[in-house]
């Protein structure tokens, strides 16, 4: 007898568990009342037999039972073995990094000769915008320690653009900077932010952004938000200038909800058109700085694509996207920096496994054959698989295997006791919730809004891929991986709740009409009997209310927790960069393949 249920969460994730209970009880009844999930569904464990299912038997010419299974009609992989294999970058060679050392040393005088408040704010904005923070982060910290200061604030706060650029900065790198420092441009009897001549686009813009990193309950951020997305969008639409197009591209994604490393090009390209006194010095290193760092991405990238080359029977895994490229473009987007090499290879192992096992859930297995691959997850056991079709037989055993090799990597190099269970237990918790939403599309079944959420935010993988971030990045010699997951429980569900409600916005009009299951666009459509337009609308507002619980846990988190909270928002980030198009892994023609280009393949031409 099979039950669903939540047992690994409940112990990894107290708090969060409790909104599940009531959900899954429904499934968990029918389990009980039946001598197996699978007749309770109204079938038998060989052969099909309820007219509901969308999976049908069919009868062969020899009168056997078949299982009739869906495609989903992914294109073809277009990137090719060969080429990754052929990848070579000249800066991985020592004298690039030698170079980039002597440019650092050099323009740690950029701090001294930045010669007020406002000009280091600047400084900092550049540097992080050009991906040099961490080449100077004392530096930066002992400015924004200084600025945090009362006195110096205070010297800002009648510019609405130095007000909104040092609050988003302090915020941006952990401190609690008050939304008071608004108040002198708020109207004291109504709350509203006041319309002033002095006002212009710059500051807007920033006031803008600054809002972005609120918290809840901060009412006067929230009218900042408000007030700057009015005044912008008059801006916008009246305008066809370069920057009413940078407003309007900063409104449809914030800085505080990008992947900072894949816009840095961008902004490379931009500091080195529009800055009349350009440093010289500082456009090397940012260039040399991504070239080093590409190369790095190329050999973590080559590796990967070996990797899943050399896996015995892949071919049988032909129904799911063959997206090895894409996945190292998610992992690399949670963990760009160089020392995080063995983390982006783990991430992108365990983003292709959930690629394959959703496509199996999806579209190829059917409800009793992805009932017994859920078995066999859970208990861990490959004979549960034994009678089930090749492809899913070889799904089981590369996940099986690619998992106990990577837990006594894990292990090895972090320092890490006993592993292995949680990851086989967050990998159980994501099969079960797959199989949750299988009944769901089965019994043609729509959730409310709450109830598919209630499972969802499981579904979208962040569990998992906050897992791997925890193991990769935290200290396993000072807690156990139990402690840290506690710590992290309130992150790791919002972020996890931003990668599903961002998948179902970019992929919910594709999914609609291959007849997928449910996502949250259409079971707000039709529990509020709303249009298709109204209910996008109130998927960002939640994805906006999500952001400002992590806005809040990463402001008040402990020193030994930021690392860990900034690479489980970074899944979050991800996420939107992934699907702020569309399906970001289904279709790789876009602007996907224009990301891998840019950030893989393609280096920046240094200075001659």
């Amino acid at each position: 007898q099979s039950t669903i249920h939540t047992s690994c969460f409940s112990s990894m994730f107290p708090s969060i568990t409790k909104c599940m209970n009531y959900r899954i009880a429904y499934f968990n009844h029918q389990i009980s009342n039946s001598s197996s999930f699978t007749s309770s569904m109204g079938f038998k464990c060989q052969a099909f037999s309820s007219p509901e299912l969308r999976k049908a038997e069919t009868i062969n010419n020899k009168g056997q039972s078949t299982v009739q299974r869906r495609t989903a009609n992914y294109k073809p992989n277009i990137w090719k073995y060969d080429l990754l294999q052929s990848l070579t970058n000249q800066f991985s060679e020592k004298k690039y990094k030698t170079r980039a050392q002597t440019l650092k040393e050099d323009l740690t005088c950029m701090f001294v000769e930045a010669s007020d408040s406002l000009s280091k704010l600047e400084l900092i904005d550049s540097l992080s915008k050009l991906g040099l923070s961490n080449s100077f982060e004392d530096e930066i910290k002992e400015v924004l320690d200084a600025i945090g200061l009362k006195d110096n604030i205070l010297s800002l706060q009648y510019d609405l653009y130095a007000t909104s650029l040092c609050f988003r900065l302090l915020r941006h790198y952990g401190y609690d900077a008050s939304q008071d420092m608004f108040l002198g441009f708020v109207e004291t009897s109504t709350g509203k932010f006041l319309k002033s001549s002095n006002i212009n686009v710059k500051g807007l813009f920033e006031l803008f952004e600054a809002s972005t990193l609120g918290r809840e309950g901060e009412n006067v951020l929230n009218e900042a938000r408000l007030f700057s997305i009015e005044s912008l969008s008059d801006f916008g639409s009246n305008s066809d200038n370069k920057l009413a197009k940078q407003v309007l591209q900063a409104m449809s994604l914030p800085l505080q909800r990008r992947v900072e490393w894949y816009n840095i090009k961008k902004h490379i390209n931009a500091h080195e058109k529009d800055h009349t006194s350009t440093n010289t010095k500082l456009i090397e290193l940012a260039k040399l700085n991504f070239n080093l760092v590409q190369a790095s991405h190329q050999e973590n990238l080559k590796e990967v694509s070996r990797w899943w080359m050399s896996l015995l029977n892949k071919e049988k895994l032909s129904f799911s996207r063959d997206r090895m490229v894409e996945s190292f473009l998610y992992a690399a987007g949670i963990a760009s920096e160089p020392q995080h090499g063995s983390l982006r290879k783990w991430l992108s192992k365990v983003i292709k496994l959930i690629l394959i096992i959703d496509d199996a859930y999806d579209v190829y297995g059917s409800l009793e054959e992805m009932e017994c691959f859920t078995n066999a997850v859970e208990r861990w056991n490959p004979q549960e698989v034994n009678e089930l079709p090749e492809g899913i037989k070889v799904c089981f055993w590369t996940l099986q295997n690619t998992t106990e090799e990577m837990a006594a990597e894990i292990e090895q190099q972090k320092g890490w006791n006993s592993v292995l269970p949680y990851l086989q237990k967050t990998w159980a918790d994501f099969c079960r919730s797959l199989l949750v939403e299988s009944v769901w599309y089965n019994k043609g079944y729509t959730p409310s809004l709450q109830e598919y959420l209630d499972n969802a935010w499981i579904s979208s993988s962040g569990p998992l891929l906050s897992l791997l971030v925890i193991l990769g990045v935290a200290d396993g010699m000072s807690q156990d991986v139990a402690e840290h997951l506690e710590d992290c429980q309130d992150i790791i569900y919002h972020s996890s709740l931003i990668i599903r409600l961002c998948n179902d916005q970019g992929t919910s009009a594709a999914e609609l009409e291959r007849g997928d299951a449910a996502s949250s666009i259409l079971c707000r459509m039709r529990e509020a009997n709303v249009a298709e337009d109204v209910a996008r609308e109130h998927i960002r507002s939640l994805i906006t209310k999500a952001w400002r619980k992590i806005n809040g846990q990463c402001i008040t988190s402990t020193p030994f927790l930021q690392e860990p909270f900034k690479y489980i928002t970074n899944t979050a980030r991800t996420a939107h960069f992934i699907y702020q198009h569309g399906d970001g892994f289904g279709d790789q023609d876009r602007e996907t393949r224009d990301h891998v280009l840019s950030n893989f393949i393609e280096p920046l031409a240094l200075l001659n």
